[in-house]
């Protein structure tokens, strides 16, 4: 092969690859388009209405802190919304069939699903809390040395104090039926520590506001809201819209009402 033959060839792939650069770039930087993201004018949510209180239904509506974001984000991207309460075991069946438009139910993150769903940016982290009296905070897991931690027997608490205990043999752990009774045996002063997650937290904060704690992540469980995979711009359009409301402080207020 001559000289110029192999210049042209070479010229003629780098103006391809330019064109399909710029396509593909034009392709991501095109706004999202709403009719093609939500053809049927409405932005349907598949939802599990027995998780308070993130979602309930009293026999006429559904309510709950995932309702109020739904509503909040159909807003921001400015379409009516339709609720259809689902059992969780349907609720990614429902999305993949196309019933629903996206899910707003209390979703963990699930890896095995991502060949199918995409997921939003997190709104809520439910992950695994050491608490302790805000007088006496723990600044380091080193500094649980000698501490009684109290926990839920036999809960992902009770897994993640035995991972602490064979970093530090010295912990003593106290085992409770349910997660409360671990953050009343913190408050009542017969722990040093408590781990529970997240959401039993803040449940108990709104019991006793003036208990003063300090708290800080062991581990991460968020929830986020899933979206066909394929329907790019409803991804797009889900999620830039909880960017603006987390932006804005809206979703801590919509998550204080509620946690």
């Amino acid at each position: 092969m001559s000289m110029r033959v192999r210049l042209a060839l070479s010229l003629g792939l780098a103006l391809i690859t330019a064109g399909l650069l710029l396509l593909f770039a034009s392709w991501i930087e095109r706004p999202a388009d709403k009719a093609k993201a939500f053809p049927r004018g409405v932005m349907i949510v598949g939802v599990d209405a027995s998780v308070p209180p993130f979602a309930s239904d009293d026999g006429q509506a559904v309510y709950g802190l995932d309702i109020d974001l739904a509503n909040a984000i159909a807003l921001t991207i400015d379409l009516p919304v339709r609720f259809v309460n689902i059992s969780y075991y349907g609720l990614y069946d429902a999305l993949i069939s196309g019933e629903v438009d996206i899910l707003i139910s209390a979703l963990r993150v699930e890896e095995a699903r991502m060949d199918d769903v995409r997921y939003t940016r997190q709104y809520f982290d439910n992950g695994l809390l050491l608490v302790t009296r805000a007088e006496k905070p723990i600044s380091s897991l080193e500094g649980l040395a000698g501490q009684k931690v109290s926990y839920e027997f036999g809960s992902v608490a009770d897994t993640q104090l035995r991972v602490l205990e064979e970093k530090n043999e010295v912990i003593t752990g106290l085992p409770y039926e349910l997660p409360t009774y671990a953050l009343d045996s913190l408050r009542l002063g017969y722990a040093d520590a408590a781990i529970v997650d997240a959401i039993t937290l803040r449940l108990y904060q709104r019991r006793f506001a003036g208990w003063p704690s300090a708290q800080r992540y062991l581990t991460r469980d968020p929830y986020a809201i899933a979206v066909p995979r394929d329907n790019r711009d409803a991804w797009r359009l889900v999620d830039g819209a909880l960017a603006a409301l987390k932006e804005s402080g809206e979703l801590d207020r919509i998550i204080a009402m509620w946690l």
